[in-house]
């Protein structure tokens, strides 16, 4: 057997280069390079090696080790989770500033490879720089704590494990079912030991992306019970668009006149203005979507996860003999509800459900509701664009300035705060891959990050970033890396001296919106009370070199865009909004508990009107 004499890290290196994805005849290198920050924990071992093959395997220097991941989940998204990064961090700190990175891209669902350094195996050098000690055990570090939020981990104390590891990983990375984040926890002494490796590792190795059809007895339960149905709706969800099914879900809605609503991931599965398109569901969702799906008596859920905020804490579905059916490559979620599980590719399901339905379409009564219910949609975003408010405008007018101004093939991403719920009511998505939320995890700082792997993957589109102050303030770094590897961005900060987002939560559970401002301290009350903060962001926006735009008004903000878009490298607008103009929410609740009991008078009130709320929660048990 052919042998090649190398460390570990550089036998890693040689793996990822070689390893290649295919769906549908079309091939694609899965890993599109390597994110990393190098200490004392990775500078020798990988860090040596991604220096000897930088002709072969491309690195990327980063600023946060946090930021680099979700830069690599943005990547895997863009790309239908068929390509993505790895990314390495030395051992401590470097490590787990990759924990909250880690934990969004496994529950997004989004593939990434993580590398970081670990303690001595040998155990000779110890107590190590960064050593977290246990006194129950010598095989504990810091990398155990990606234990949980990773769908495959692995601490690899010899060199030749990786034989056996490597391919591990990669099956998990490459399964659509399970992806998820990939931990390998790499001891800094076994990182540059050398192993007489089997040559065979290092060949090209292609994984086949399959497309998994339903049980033929569950799909014609599924076709009976559709052309049963007087009131059904789809929910589309982000595996709508993973597995390239936008086409044929629109063919099958066409075919039925089944109205769709979508989830965050899901937005862009049809396009705003399709008739049968009612926009956002849940919590964050359009009268019209929420009103159907509280009286639907089936609902069809594709590649959904059916989260939280998409089923409104179970208050969305209110008809007693409500069924599902739930199309999902994951059985975890087709199970969901108690749902007919179809635990299927998208894009073969429906197919397969538009040559077996027939004749059947909803009625003419229900049609009409549809189109009355978007109508009326059509007319509250035009109004939400156009609020004029004053002295500073709303935020959902700068959703509509940019929405306006963006081309189809643009992107516009976004991660947490009151942003997410404004965009996924308010934007007009126009292309499967025109709007990218973070909001499985709803991550601040997810939004920089995020836009530069966003770019990567197809440089061709502009990417906006529309970023809240709060957001900002946590993780704005990768400016400096979207400029050093000149991938424009066109960041949106939007500035209102707080977090409006909890404000508002706060002012609905009656704490009256405690600690949700940026202001000094009340020398007075002792409470956090006084003038708000002299914060500069766009001095600071400045200094890590981006182009930098100031716009007092939504007409200042179509003017900037412009000379963003004409700009050569990154250019962030900054427009100061007002804290308290606030896009409604529609037909719709969500479960944040109340105190049961206070001594403040708008705690009480919130109380009493969370427990009429929550009595039309509901269990589904089939």
């Amino acid at each position: 057997m052919k042998t090649r004499e190398l460390t570990m890290g550089q036998a890693i290196v040689q793996f990822l280069k070689n390893q290649y994805v295919e769906r549908d005849g079309l091939e694609r290198a899965f890993f599109a390079g390597m994110f990393g920050i190098f200490g004392h924990g990775n500078v020798a071992g990988i860090g040596q090696a991604l220096h000897q093959y930088s002709d072969e395997f491309r690195f990327y220097q980063t600023r946060n080790e946090q930021s680099m991941v979700h830069t690599a989940a943005a990547y895997a998204k863009m790309c239908n989770r068929l390509s993505t990064f790895a990314c390495t961090s030395s051992i401590g700190p470097g490590a787990t500033n990759m924990l909250t990175g880690a934990a969004g891209a496994t529950i997004n669902r989004l593939p990434v490879l993580l590398l970081p350094g670990d303690i001595f195996s040998t155990r000779l050098v110890a107590p190590v720089l960064q050593q977290l000690e246990s006194p129950e055990s010598q095989d504990f570090s810091v990398n155990d704590c990606f234990k949980p939020i990773s769908k495959y981990w692995d601490r690899i104390n010899r060199p030749e494990q990786i034989v056996t590891a490597l391919p591990e990983a990669m099956r998990v990375l490459t399964s659509q079912a399970e992806t998820g984040t990939v931990t390998l926890a790499l001891p800094q002494d076994v990182q540059a030991e050398a192993y007489e490796y089997p040559a065979r590792l290092f060949e090209k190795r292609i994984y086949t992306i399959p497309r998994p059809r339903a049980d033929k007895r569950l799909l014609k339960t599924a076709v009976e019970w559709i052309s049963k149905s007087e009131r059904p709706l789809i929910i589309a969800g982000g595996g709508v668009i993973y597995s390239e099914a936008t086409a044929q879900l629109a063919k099958f809605v066409e075919q039925t006149g089944i109205p769709v609503g979508e989830t965050f991931a899901g937005k862009g599965s049809l396009r705003y203005d399709h008739p049968q398109n009612l926009g956002a569901i849940g919590a964050t969702g359009t009268p019209g979507a929420n009103i159907v799906a509280r009286e639907a008596d089936l609902v069809i859920a594709i590649g959904t996860r059916l989260g939280d905020f998409t089923t409104a804490s179970k208050t969305a579905f209110q008809n007693r003999n409500v069924r599902f059916i739930n199309i999902n490559i994951a059985e975890f979620d087709a199970a969901k509800h108690a749902a007919l599980p179809l635990v299927a590719d998208a894009r073969v399901t429906l197919s397969e459900l538009s040559d077996a339905i027939g004749a059947y379409r909803i009625d003419k009564g229900y049609a009409a509701q549809i189109e009355k219910y978007r109508d009326a949609w059509e007319e509250e975003v035009e109004r939400l664009y156009h609020l004029d408010n004053k002295p500073l405008p709303s935020q959902s007018e700068v959703i509509g300035v940019v929405n306006e101004f963006s081309r189809p093939e643009d992107v516009v991403v976004c991660a947490a705060g009151s942003l997410p719920g404004d965009l996924h009511k308010l934007w007009r998505s126009r292309n499967p891959k025109q709007f990218h939320l973070e909001y499985g995890y709803s991550c601040m700082g997810y939004e920089i990050a995020g836009g530069l792997g966003i770019k990567m993957a197809d440089p061709t589109r502009d990417v906006y970033v529309l970023v809240g102050d709060g957001s900002y303030l946590m993780l704005a770094q990768e400016i400096i890396t979207s400029i050093q590897e000149n991938y424009k961005l066109i960041i949106v900060l939007i500035d209102n001296d707080g977090h409006s987002s909890i404000s508002g939560l706060s002012e609905a559970t009656g704490a009256q919106g405690f600690a949700t401002r940026f202001r000094y301290r009340d020398e007075n009350t002792g409470e956090l009370q006084g003038e708000i903060l002299p914060v500069d962001l766009a001095a600071n926006a400045k200094s890590l070199g981006a182009n930098v735009i100031e716009a007092p008004t939504p007409h200042a903000l179509k003017l900037a865009l412009q000379d963003a878009q004409e700009s050569d490298k990154t250019t962030v607008v900054k427009i100061d909004v007002d804290f308290g103009t606030r896009v409604p929410q529609y037909e719709s609740w969500w479960d944040v508990p109340v105190a049961e009991v206070s001594e403040v008078d708008t705690a009480k009130q919130a109380f009493q009107e969370y427990q009429k709320a929550k009595q039309k929660e509901r269990y589904f048990l089939g």
